[in-house]
């Protein structure tokens, strides 16, 4: 989670780390979180979609390596990283993923040891179950929860003045 965990506005993202149009969305909800910081918090949950970015799903365990090495923090500037290198479509390197955690100041060695003993595998194929049971076909998936319990899903990387839009009207409320 990222922001303020009692803002009155939640979005949860499921998303595949390599998927060019979760690259997009990735930055659009950097730059929500600035513009309405106290105002909405950010849940992130994998969506790895396997038959079209096999890369991805291992991908997802090495985010949640990272936080369960560094925490809360760790896990965002891992996720940020990431999605700053990769050029999406299972084109980032393997490779580069213990790299990633030593650019994040976490331990290569310690990061190995969590990805290859599969820690967060099932984790991971909880979060694609909850995806699916929450509408998800495709990624971005996103559900924008507000205090009432309100949920309103959006499909894909819509532009952010439209996430804005849909924003500032449930903000009014």
């Amino acid at each position: 989670i990222r922001g303020d965990l009692n803002a009155p506005i939640v979005i949860v993202e499921y998303s595949d780390t390599e998927c060019p149009f979760c690259k997009v969305f990735h930055t659009t909800m950097k730059t929500i979180m600035t513009d309405y910081d106290g105002k909405v918090s950010w849940v992130y949950r994998h969506f790895p979609i396997d038959s079209l970015h096999p890369k991805a799903h291992k991908e997802s365990q090495a985010l949640e390596c990272a936080g369960d090495i560094g925490g809360e923090e760790a896990f965002w500037k891992y996720t940020d990283r990431l999605y700053e290198i990769t050029q999406s479509n299972n084109r980032l390197d393997e490779a580069e993923l213990p790299n990633i955690a030593e650019y994040v100041g976490l331990s290569k060695e310690k990061f190995n040891e969590c990805l290859d003993s599969g820690k967060f595998k099932d984790l991971v194929d909880a979060h694609v179950k909850d995806a699916m049971s929450a509408g998800a076909n495709g990624t971005p998936y996103s559900v924008i929860v507000t205090k009432d319990g309100k949920q309103i899903p959006i499909s894909g990387a819509l532009p952010i003045d439209v996430i804005k839009n849909s924003l500032d009207t449930l903000l009014e409320k």
